[in-house]
This record gives C-alpha cells, structure tokens and sequence, in this order.
C-alpha cells in the first residue's frame, strides 16, 4: 500500500502515468472474446431467439485464424494511481479493439501503432498510445488448441459445402433483417489492413486449400501489446519511446541496460515539461525531445494535422469541422485504428476556444456497436473491414449524420446545413499553409501509417550508435563503463559503419581504435540540420505545421466572436445564485448579437450559438466574474485582446471582409526556439537494484519484468519533492477557496448540474457492459430526450412571444425569422434522433418518414377494405368560424400525400422535414404524432423494448411539450417552400338579407399575397365559390373583387370574400361591406379590400385555447360603413382619437422599416388594413365634413378633392396663384395632377378606392404633407367642412404634417394591385 501511495505523490506531474502489457494468458488459454458474445446475446435477443443458446454455441464457420479471442492485462505498471485509477476494462478493450489475433509465418506481421483516449464521466482525458507487434506461441497447450479448433472448422465447412447456395442465400436475408447485422459482419475479425493479398486469395476458401493452421508445419504467432498511458497527448514521444522499446525486443543483442530501467526512467523519473518549456529525455537507444505550450499558446496537441488533411484533403476537413460545430453525429470509418484516431483527436483541437460536448469515441470497438443507437449528437470511430462496401453498412440513423470514409477521401453530409462563414477565402488560406510546408490542399496522399513508421526507422537507426556512446560515457548515472561493449554491439545496427568495415575487411586495413569509429560515429549522427537529427527536423516541421494550421482555425473565431462579451448576461450577484438558477437565465443575447453580425455570417451562427459547446462556453465565461479562468478560455481573451490592441474597430462597423491570420510566424518561433535550445534533460536511465538472473534477454520475446522495481517510485529526488510540495501548495490555496465560496461538493454538484443543462448522456462507461448496465444507458437516453424536448419547446415559445425576454430589460422582442427556422431546424432534428432510438429494423435514412409510410400503407390497406374514405375514427374535419366555407378535412394521410405531391423535396430526410413544418403550422403537430402511435401493433414491431416511444408515460409528456406549441402562430412551411404549387379556395359571401345576393354582371377576383399574385381569375355567374391552383402566395395581403356592370341586375352588395390555403388550412378573411355597381355607394365596380388572418375556433385540443395577437387586419364592415356616412350616427371619435390613430398608424410604418428585410410582412397592411395610414386619415378628413345628402346622394371626401382641384385649376387660369409663393405653386400643380391621374384610370374603384390610393401614392411620393396646407387654405373648405373641423384648425393641420414628414425618410413601395393603371 505504501509503494501506491509513494507511487502517486507526484504522479500529476509525471510524463506517464502508467506501462501496461496485453496479450494471451497461457494460464487461462484460448477463450473466445467475452465482449464479442455478449454482442450476439443482444442480437439474438433484439432477433427474438434464445439468447443462451447462442451463447453457448461455439461459431466454427470461421476460421480459427480470422477469429478473435480474449486478450488480457498482463501486467500494468505501478498498481494504481489515486488521481488516475487504473481502469483495466476498459484499457484492455482499447489496446486490443478486436482482441487477440493469430498469425502463421506466411502472413504480414508488421508492427502497428495507434492511439486512443478515455474520456471520464467529468469530461477529463486520458491518452494511451499502443505498439502491437507478434510474438511466437511458445505454449504447446495453445498451439494444439488451435489445432483442434482448425480441425473442427473444416469439417464444419466439409459438412456444408454440399449445400452453400441455401446457405448463404439464407445468410444473405438474415443480415438484411437487422439493422445492426451488416456492421457486425463488417467489423467481425478485421484483416490486419497490411495483411497480403495472396494470403487472403487463399483464405477466401474458407481455409480448406491447406492455408489453414497445421502445428507440425506452421509457426503460430499472436499479437501482444505495450502501453502508455499519460495525462497529456504526447504523441509522437510515447510513439518512439515504445517503437525503441520493441526494437529492444527483437534485437540480436540485449538491450545497454534491463527494459526495466527505461519503463522505471519514463514512469518515475521524467517529469511533465513545465508549460513554455521542452524536454528531453532517453528511451533505449536515443533521446527523445517534446515540448510544451506557454501559457498564452494554444494548448498541447501532438496529432499530426498534416496527416488528417492528407486523409481527407482541405475542402472535405473544413466541411467535418462545420458538422462538428453544429453538433451533428459524425461518423469516421477506416481501416486504421491510428487515422481514425489522428482525424477525430485533429478535428477536436481545431475547435479552439470551444469543447466537443457530448459522445466522443474515436475508436468504437466491435462490442459497443449499440452505442451508434444513441440519439445524441456523438463523434465516433469505427474500423472498417476491408473491402467493406458503404452500401452495406447500415446505420441506426442517418438523418443528421455526416458519414467520413478515411480511406476513401469521401464524405456524405447531412441535408440543409449552413456552410461556414467566408468558407472560400478560409480553405485558400489554409491551402497556401499546407503548401508553403510542400504539402497538397487536395490531399489524397492514403499510404498507411507503418509504411511511415518504416522510413523513419532508417533515419532512427543512423542516430543509434551516437546515443549509445552517450549513455556508455555517461558514468554518472550508474551506466556501465564502455569496457564492457565490443565493437559489433557498439556497430550494431548503422548501416553505413556496417558497409566501412565490411569494406575495410576486404581492403584488409585493421580496424585498430574503438575511439576512431565513435569519432566517426558522431559525425554521421550529426549530420542533420544544425546539429540534429532528420528524424528530429521531421517532428520540428510537422509541428510548426501543426501549430499554422490550429492558429488560422483560432483566427477565424477570434475574427467572429470579437465582441462576444458585450453580449454576455451577467446579472447573478454570486456564484452561488447563479448556479441555482442557472435554467431559468438567459445568459447571452442571441437576438442583439446576431443583428450585429454581416449577413453572410448569419445562417452558420444562428445555429452555432444554440450548440451546447457555444453554451458551455459562455457558461465559462460567467463563472469565471468568480474563479479562474478556464485556460482555453483565457487564451481566447489574451487574443483577442491582443487584435483589438493592433485593430481598434467600432463594434457597429462589421464587416464580412475576410481577415487572414498574422500569428502565424511567431507561433511557430516558440515552437522552433523551444526545441531547439532543451530547457530540461530528465534523469537518464541507470541499473535499478534488481534480483540477478530474473527476466532473462531472449530475442524476439518480451520478458516478464520485475514488478517489485516497478511498483513504486523513488522517495528522494529533488524533482519529486519539489513537485509534491507545489502539489500541497496547490491543495491549501484550492481549500481556502472553497471555504470563501461555498462547500466543495456541494459546489461540484451544482457545477455537474449546471455543466450538463442540455447535454443526455456525456460518455459512455467502456468497462462495465453487462446488459443491465445497456439497459440503465438506455434509461438515460430516453431521459434526456425528453429534458432536451421540453428545453427546446419552452425555447420556441419563449422566442416567439417575448414576454421572459421583456422581463429581463430587452424592450420589445421579435423573433427573427432567420432564429424562428434555427429553433424549427433544430425540433425537426431532436424528433428525428427521438424516432431512432430503439429502431428494430432501418429503412430509409429518415426514422420517422419510414413510420409514417408504415402507417400510411396501413391506413389506405384499411380503407380499401372499408370502401369508405379515410375516415374510419381517425380523422376529423376542421369546424371554421367562418360562414361560407366548407369543412376542411384533417387527416395525417392528406398532409403526407400533400408533402409526396411535391417535387422540390427529393429525400425522405427533406419530406419528414416538410411534414413536421406542415403540421406546426397547421397546429397539428402533438395530435398527428399522438395518432401515429395511437397504431400500438405497428409501434412494437418497429421498436425495441427500451426505445423511447415504447416509454408510455416519457411518450405522454412528450406529446404534452408538443401540444404548448399549439399557442403560438408558425408560418414555417409556406415561408420555407415557396415556389409550390398550392390550391386555394376562394368564397364571396354577399349580404343576403339585402336580397342583393344574385348579379347578372361577369365577376372576378384577383388574390394577392407577400410572395406574388394569383392574376385575374374570372367566376362563374352567381357561383360564389371556387377553387384554383397556383404558385405559393405566402401571407394573404389583398384581393381585388370587380364586375364588368353587364346586365340588369348589375349592383352587388358583398359582405366578404373567404380565402383557403387547402394545405396548411390557413384562411383569410377580407371584408367589403360595401355595393359593388354604378349609381349606388360610390359607384365602384371594383374594391381593393385588406386581409386579415383568422385565427381557427377552439377544438378539442387544449392547447388552441391562447393564441398570440391577431395581425393587422382591414377595417370591419360596421367601422367601414361610419366613416363613409358618418351623418346621423351617434359613433363618431373624437378629435384626440383622430390624432393619437394618425400618431399609431405612422409609428406602425416606422416600425415596420426597423425591422430586417426579411421579417417585415405586408406594408399594405400597415397602409389600407384597420388602424392603418388611409383608415386614420380618412377619420380626419371625415371630422366635421358636411356631407348631408343632397337629393338622397352622400357625399364623399373625394368630392371635396375635386372641387379643391377645380377651383385650384380655374383660379391658376385666372392668375390669382402668381401672387403665391412658389412652393405653394408647384404643390398644387402636384395634386391636381395626381387627383386627374386617378380620376381618368380605366379601374372602376369607386370615390373611397380613389381617396385610399391618393394618399398611398402621396405616401410613397413624400407628398402629402405638402398638399395638406393647400387643401386647408382652399376657399372650398368653408363651403364643405363645420367650423370646428380639424382641418380648419391651423395648429392640428401643421403637427399633422410633422407627423407625416417622419415617413420621408423610409421607402414606401405599394403593391401592384394598389396602383394598377394608373399613369403619373
């Protein structure tokens, strides 16, 4: 216990935690892999059969030599460390991911190398980095069990040769069965990726053509592995360190010193390098350098960037990197364990200041397959079988998925994601690095990773003898004296001094001096660049490479979120409350920021500011008011910090100009001062006191080492010390805090809490993986859907009615349409990855369009069998509020016939998509999902037991989350597919007790809407209704209604006009209320009339009940009709009503031009509809109008404009405007000409259309406060308006046109059915 302990006093601050050796036990001989069995139980129990008999059978279809057995942790070294407990599980697994395999003589047995990583349940890493090799079964227990299993294989295969086309036409349709079963069969027993053609040729056979195993005749190899396991991803020093060891290993000669001594040296005696400093440090044969980043540097990453874009080349890595941003599931798949590692470790550092948040496995083994069933974002690596076809890998979903084929330099995207901002001019940037260091933007460049390995060792081996002599000079360290080295070990292995002596035996020179040739020996190690090696040039460059790279990333958002604090919500006093309501904050203002950003930028950041790592990040940024900074965190500030010293720029002045990054030369300095000049030498290997004649030297085989050496390191170096009382100093500061805050772990759970808001499950335990423990990751799963579903819903309600965001000081909200189609994108998503988990078998790439087809077959197989339409309980018809219109029917079959009618939408992906937007918009959402798994036969045969939509009461409230969207008003699917084509139905409903109800005359109608017009539709004689298709409208603004006057019962009185979008079932209500014909009201055969939204009456549902406000909508008939006449009615609005209605309505347009372009809507509305600029005009110009009935005929407003034209027109004549000043001239040659323009039109519009496009056409021509004083000057006025009118008063009249002169500074356009023929 002791020796743990000592063994873990510094052990923060040690290079490698722990060495560990995997391979066979001889003791327990061959088992097959636990893992790989517990795999088939969950199939054969998802397939419905007897797990256990499964389990027990043995499967002697394959070769034994293909097949994968139990490894086991051999020995690890020391026992365990308190800081970073040794997980053997889970060690064992990623050492060996397919287990041990089996080689013969004939088979390629080159060495491999890769890496992997275990991420805890806090989210802090650990970084192994594994040499597997083969070693010869020596055990004659093993090789004859081997033997056995070969004999029993082939007479299996003898057994079924006879009938093999059954056979595998049944394999064939098992495997389509299952959605998993294809990955199983690509993953079982991988070929090593270097393994010869020849031999596979020969195995194909089934290994009946004698390429099998025989004992007598075969040598049989089996793989092993060493291990390092370290706090920090160095690399490519572990990489040499045990590629050293191994050559140790194989050597002809033993080693200068035991292996004990260089695994002793690594794992106690050389330290971290302290950040901003490099270290050097001895493996066997050579030194080996690493160094570390200062503090303000971007943080440590050793994986070689150049290979990942090599892999990939730098379009496809740019597009990886936006999916990872965006938090989608991304899925690498290769061959080798090393590139899938080398791409997913390279891809996360690039991401600098952010962290991945959720599900990281870059090497998923072949047993934790159900793990690619999580329906959260995750990025994992799976190892492809070779010649693997991409075709027959299917995945539980692919919805969002972005799919990397490694080996193949291809990549398949998910649908609809935004492309990374300045994408063009950031992948030129990124290509001028790579070919400054000689390398292709295009990549390409799939050579595997041992072909490099081998090249190196070449170089490795020319610097082999220099170090030698250096620990043989070395007596310091306890080495031993250089006595004891003859010339061929001291030779051994440098080709170059092997040729010289070769060639001096021949000449027959004497080769007299060791000294002359270790003379010699230097010089050729010192051949390399300034006194270095090509080796170490080679890691200098790929490291500065590393380093340009990362920095051009970092560049981007230090460019994008230069003024992210401005935007950060701090309104906690401590950290304690903030903690506590950390749920109920807002802690960025998304809407503010984006409204600062360019243009360009918006659709890749208004998805990337709802990720979970952006979240995290701003979370980071709060809590650091009261701890320290996180360091990615405080890196980030310096920089920009440092940007804003070189570049002051006001915040407003965005810009999306490109800004190319200038660290590129001094980042990769340090690197290059750093390793060139060593900061610190750790302490060399040396003799350790060990018992003589154990773990004897035998060429080829690792020896069993010493354990009692290992176990625990020294007690007295100054190093340890030293870093043990920092370690204390550390402590006591740590404890202070805590007590000035609050209690440790109260704080850590809060901060857990916290920290995992909106995240479900942050990584899965790899040890334990019994089927409770799958059951329980399930459980999880289901949970956080749910959490992540009522966060989302909440969200969209929130955005959308503003009233939390009122509450925290924003002033009035509006929620972009830009955010709107974000959170939309986002819902759309999460019920995506709801309808996958648990999936039992996959069709399709979208989970949830497959269910609906499944219903939908189902439901017509029903119908057909009634001989009845689809009304069989399950549909409902809409009732509407409105008279005139007939039912509309509600059915999920229409909705989807309706998505399949469109030809826009080519995936299933894109329909499910269009399907969630249809029934949102319609309000339908909750209730058509809940009628789709009303249908229990079909749910249960298409999902698992522990899939979410089998969890009956999660179910409920999920629907329940769904059902509050019902309460605001989403117009997602007709603003996103507009260019479809959509029916509509059109009723006039005429005002029948009047009898007026028939026409003789030929009507139409003309519909117009925020995206275009239906053009003139003609209807039938005294048929009110009809239907037409056209491309989509959007929003409903206007319809023009008219008559050509034919006939003797030409005069018509209608009430409104109803219009239907037939698929989303919105409707629109345009009131009239007036006669349409000559010689009755104002004589117009044609109306322009506004429309307004009508909101659907309340159903069963109980959501419908609240609903946001109503749009602006046109005047109502009763209203209507008093401005018109207003003698004798008793309803008139006084004159502060007028002007407070004239202040709203000009406020109203004001707003409306504040907003972006794309939000705005409808200005006609806000122009001719209820409470807008014409009705509040119309209020004043009526205010005290003498307009009693001359011979039983109103008079109007506009006939006071045309006797004010007369009487302007008659007195310029006479001359009596000469005197006038001029402006006043040029006024009133404006309006009579604009008032002549509209009176000698072909349009029919009647005295009130003719006063309603006047003043919109003043309007957008800046002219109506101008025409104002001449009307309230004209002589006219007295003869037509009361002295009290407002008109007459000379002080409401000058603030009436202050008023109006607000609107000069805005563009008022009007829509063509406003302005039709007229000729100005």
């Amino acid at each position: 216990m002791s020796a743990t302990m000592s063994g873990s006093g510094s052990a923060p601050c040690r290079f490698a935690h722990y060495f560990v050796i995997c391979g066979i036990d001889n003791e327990t001989g061959l088992e097959p892999d636990a893992l790989a069995a517990l795999y088939q139980w969950l199939e054969a129990d998802r397939q419905g059969r007897d797990p256990e008999a499964v389990a027990a059978g043995e499967n002697f279809d394959q070769s034994p030599l293909k097949r994968t057995f139990k490894s086991k942790v051999l020995a690890h070294y020391p026992e365990n460390i308190e800081c970073n407990p040794f997980d053997q599980d889970a060690v064992n697994m990623l050492c060996m991911p397919k287990g041990l395999s089996f080689r013969t003589q004939r088979d390629s047995r080159t060495p491999q190398f890769h890496s992997f990583l275990i991420t805890r349940e806090d989210g802090s890493r650990t970084y192994g980095f594994v040499h597997t090799f083969y070693e010869e079964v020596t055990s004659p227990q093993i090789c004859s069990a081997m033997q056995t299993l070969h004999q029993m294989h082939q007479a299996e295969h003898n057994a079924s040769a006879h009938n093999c086309p059954s056979s595998s036409s049944s394999s064939s349709s098992s495997s389509s069965s299952s959605s998993m079963d294809s990955l199983a069969s690509s993953l079982d027993e991988v070929e090593s990726p270097s393994s010869t053609s020849s031999s596979q040729g020969g195995r194909r056979s089934c290994g009946c053509s004698g390429e099998g195993y025989d004992s007598v005749r075969d040598t049989l190899y089996v793989s092993k592995a060493m291990c390092l396991i370290t706090p920090m991803p160095f690399m490519h020093a572990c990489k040499r360190f045990l590629s050293q060891v191994h050559r140790a290993v194989i050597s002809n000669q033993p080693p200068p010193l035991p292996l004990e001594s260089y695994i002793y040296n690594i794992l106690y005696e050389v330290p971290l390098p302290p950040p901003g400093r490099s270290l050097k440090f001895h493996g066997v044969y050579e030194p080996i350098l690493c160094q570390r980043p200062g503090v303000g540097e971007l943080p440590l990453a050793d994986f070689p960037l150049s290979r990942a874009f090599q892999l990939l080349g730098v379009e496809n890595l740019v597009q990886i990197f936006t999916c990872v941003l965006l938090e989608m599931q991304i899925l690498l798949y290769s061959q080798d364990y090393q590139r899938l590692m080398v791409v997913a470790e390279g891809i996360t550092t690039l991401l600098f200041p952010f962290q991945w948040q959720h599900v990281y496995v870059p090497i998923l083994p072949a047993s934790l397959l159900h793990f690619l069933d999580a329906p959260v974002p995750y990025l994992m690596g799976l190892q492809s079988k070779e010649g693997t076809d991409r075709s027959k890998l299917e995945l539980p979903q692919e919805a969002n998925l972005c799919f990397v084929e490694i080996d193949n330099h291809y990549i398949e995207l998910p649908e609809d994601f935004p492309q990374f901002p300045n994408k063009t001019e950031f992948i030129q940037e990124l290509s001028e690095v790579l070919l400054s260091f000689g390398l292709s933007p295009e990549g390409g460049n799939t050579s595997s990773e041992p072909a490099v390995s081998s090249q190196t060792s070449v170089l490795e081996k020319e610097l082999k003898s220099t170090s030698l002599s250096e620990l043989v000079d070395d007596r310091k360290n306890g080495n031993l004296g250089g006595e004891a080295l003859d010339v061929l070990e001291l030779l051994q292995g440098n080709p170059t001094l092997e040729r010289l002596q070769a060639l001096a035996k021949r000449t027959g020179v004497k080769v007299a001096r060791l000294e002359a040739l270790a003379a010699g020996q230097k010089a050729v190690g010192e051949e390399g660049v300034g006194g270095r090696s090509p080796v170490e040039e080679e890691e200098l460059r790929n490291a500065k490479l590393n380093v340009q790279l990362r920095e051009v990333f970092a560049a981007r958002f230090a460019t994008m979120f230069a003024d992210y604090e401005s935007f950060v919500i701090q309104n906690s006093p401590d950290l304690e409350s903030w903690l506590t309501n950390r749920e109920q904050m807002h802690n960025f203002d998304k809407a503010s920021f984006l409204s600062d950003q360019p243009e360009p930028y918006l659709p890749f950041l208004s998805h990337f500011i709802e990720t979970q790592m952006f979240a995290t990040f701003i979370d980071n940024k709060i809590i650091s008011q009261w701890e320290e900074k996180e360091p990615l965190l405080r890196v980030f500030d310096g920089r920009i910090e440092k940007a804003r010293l070189y570049n002051v720029r006001a915040p407003s002045l965005r810009s999306s100009v490109y800004q190319k990054c200038t660290f590129l030369k001094e980042s990769a300095q340090a690197i290059e001062q750093r390793l060139r000049k060593m900061d610190h030498t750790a302490i060399h290997p040396h003799l350790l006191d060990m018992k003589i004649g154990q773990g004897k030297y035998q060429q080829g085989f690792f020896p069993k080492l010493q354990a009692d050496v290992l176990a625990s390191g020294p007690t007295n170096n100054k190093w340890s010390n030293r870093t043990c009382s920092t370690q204390r100093r550390v402590d006591r500061h740590r404890q202070h805090n805590d007590h000035l805050v609050l209690d440790n772990d109260l704080k850590e759970k809060y901060m857990q809490e916290a920290r995992s808001l909106g995240k479900n499950l942050r990584q899965p335990k790899l040890s334990d993986l019994s089927p409770a423990v799958i059951a329980q990751t399930n459980w999880k799963f289901v949970e956080g859907l749910l959490k992540e579903c009522k966060m989302k819903t909440k969200r969209m309600l929130v955005e959308k009615m503003g009233r939390e965001a009122v509450e925290l000081g924003h002033g009035e909200v509006n929620i972009t349409g830009l955010e709107e189609n974000t959170l939309i994108a986002s819902l759309c998503d999460l019920l995506e990855r709801i309808w996958s988990h648990g999936l039992q078998v996959k069709q399709g790439k979208s989970a949830l369009w497959s269910h609906l087809l499944h219903y939908q077959t189902r439901e017509e197989k029903n119908e057909q069998l009634s001989e009845s339409p689809v009304s069989n309980g399950q549909e409902k018809r809409k009732p509407e509020s409105s008279v005139g219109l007939p039912a509309l029917r509600l059915s999920v079959i229409q909705d989807m016939r309706h998505i399949q009618s469109m030809g826009e939408i080519k995936t299933d992906v894109g329909r499910a998509r269009a399907w969630i937007r249809l029934s949102l918009e319609k309000k339908l959402l909750s209730q058509s999902l809940k009628q789709l798994l009303s249908n229990q036969a079909l749910t249960k045969k298409l999902y698992k037991r522990y899939a979410f939509l089998r969890c009956e009461e999660e179910k409920e409230q999920f629907l329940f989350h769904l059902l509050s969207l019902n309460t605001v008003d989403y117009f997602c699917f007709t603003s996103v597919f507009t260019t479809i084509m959509i029916p509509y139905r059109a009723v006039i409903i005429p005002i029948k007790k009047l009898s007026n109800a028939m026409t003789t005359s030929n009507p139409w109608l003309c519909v117009s809407g925020e995206l275009g017009d239906s053009g003139i539709l003609q209807i039938t004689k005294n048929v009110l209704e009809m239907k037409f298709d056209c491309q989509n409208l959007g929003k409903l603004t206007t319809v023009q209604l008219g008559h050509d006057n034919s006939g003797l019962l030409a005069k018509w009185l209608v009430d409104c006009v109803m219009v239907r979008n037939e698929i989303t079932g919105h409707t629109y209500k345009f009131p009239c209320g007036k006669w349409l014909g000559k010689g009755v009201d104002d004589g117009s055969l044609e109306r322009v009339l506004i429309g307004e939204f009508v909101v659907p009456c309340n159903d069963d549902d109980g959501g419908r009940g609240s609903k946001t406000p109503p749009l602006q909508r046109s005047p109502s008939q009763i209203r209507r009709i008093s401005i018109t006449s207003l003698t004798g009615r008793g309803n008139k609005p006084t004159t502060v009503q007028i002007q407070e209605s004239i202040g709203e309505a000009v406020n109203n347009i004001i707003k409306h031009f504040h907003k972006p372009e794309k939000e705005r809507g409808s200005l006609t509305v806000l122009l001719c509809g209820e409470g807008g600029l014409v009705w509040a005009l119309e209020q004043f110009f009526h205010h005290g109008f003498r307009s009693a009935r001359i011979f039983q005929k109103n008079v109007f407003v506009w006939d006071f404009y045309e006797r004010t034209v007369a009487f302007l027109e008659n007195a310029d004549q006479i001359g009596d405007l000469q005197e006038k000043p001029e402006p006043l001239g040029l006024n009133s040659e404006s309006f009579c000409r604009y008032v002549n323009a509209i009176n000698s039109m072909p349009r029919n519009i009647g005295k009130d259309g003719k006063f309603q496009l006047l003043v919109c056409l003043g309007a957008r021509d800046r002219l109506l406060p101008q025409w104002l004083p001449l009307l309230a000057e004209c002589p006219v006025i007295t003869r037509m308006y009361e002295e009290n009118a407002l008109l007459r008063d000379k002080l409401t009249v000058s603030s009436l046109i202050a008023v109006l002169e607000t609107l000069h500074d805005f563009p008022i356009t009007l829509e063509s059915s406003l302005t039709k023929s007229v000729e100005l």
